[in-house]
């Protein structure tokens, strides 16, 4: 029965993400839908979420799908605004394991929207962008003879020596290498930077 409330909950979170109460207790279309371009956090969080439903329904691990499920409604929970194309998308994936709950919502977004003809079950499956789920940003460990000291982020493609100058115009860096003397910087690529001093 624990495994039931669990369910519950989730879909009431999904509820909650696209329906808001209004003041007479009746619930409808939260605002902050819009037809607007998903950012590159959201836009990656979508398609993370197509390709792990897409794969695990293909190799019957529904419960990971699920999981997946509830981490994109995590992420999407209090933005300001949410991308209408990230919740088609979503309600499409969610359509196999809750067919009534993701029919009723988007109904809802149809009676609102316009950008998609006819009822969920007339809807292509969505399809994922591999190069939008590709890491371009990696973090690098900033360290003082061996000690990490702080943490930055920094592009993947990012030079040696692009990484070293990064590290050394670091504040805490600077910080706690004031008055002293830099011996050597060891550059260990998408890695990590230590500084050397005496």
């Amino acid at each position: 029965m624990r495994g039931v409330e669990g369910v519950s909950r989730f879909l009431a979170r999904v509820w909650r993400l696209f329906m808001t109460e209004n003041q007479s207790g009746d619930w409808e279309l939260s605002a902050k839908i819009k037809e607007i371009d998903a950012n590159k956090t959201e836009q990656k969080m979508t398609h993370a979420t197509i390709k792990k439903v897409t794969e695990d329904i293909e190799s019957l691990s529904f419960n990971t799908a699920i999981s997946q499920m509830m981490i994109f409604v995590n992420a999407f929970t209090g933005a300001e605004a949410i991308p209408l194309s990230s919740m088609r998308a979503f309600l499409v994936l969610l359509g196999p394991f809750a067919p009534h709950i993701a029919s009723e919502l988007w109904e809802k977004l149809n009676g609102k929207f316009t950008d998609a003809r006819g009822d969920i079950t007339e809807q292509s499956w969505p399809s994922y962008n591999e190069q939008l789920l590709v890491e371009d940003e990696v973090e690098i460990v900033l360290q003082i003879n061996g000690k990490v000291r702080d943490r930055m982020k920094m592009p993947i493609v990012a030079t040696d020596e692009e990484m070293k100058t990064a590290a050394l115009s670091n504040p805490k860096i600077q910080e706690r290498i004031a008055g002293k003397t830099v011996d050597n910087v060891i550059v260990v690529p998408k890695k990590l930077v230590n500084i050397v001093v005496d």
